[in-house]
């Protein structure tokens, strides 16, 4: 892991300049970033990725004859309908 020290305002770079890294401020112990990358670049906090990586080994790991036994929702399950509000004056 390469390790680096940098103020507010600085910032660094990754790959030919295709990404920018820029503290933005430092208030205790977090420290807010600033992210300029290509839209086809995903960006996320490690843990969303994490949570959909499982989710993923999840989906994948359901055999197709279960998906044949899933029962559409009844009737009684889905949500009442919205009432109408009433007209203003």
């Amino acid at each position: 892991m390469l390790v680096l020290s940098r103020k507010i305002d600085e910032s660094l770079i990754i790959g030919n300049g295709e990404i920018r890294i820029v503290v933005l401020g430092i208030q205790g112990d977090q420290v807010k970033l600033g992210i300029d990358a290509p839209r086809h670049i995903s960006v996320m906090r490690e843990e969303l990725f994490e949570a959909q990586q499982h989710n993923q080994m999840a989906a994948v790991s359901v055999p197709p004859q279960e998906l044949d036994n899933l029962k559409p929702p009844s009737p009684k399950d889905s949500l009442p309908p919205l009432e109408k509000r009433p007209k203003s004056p």
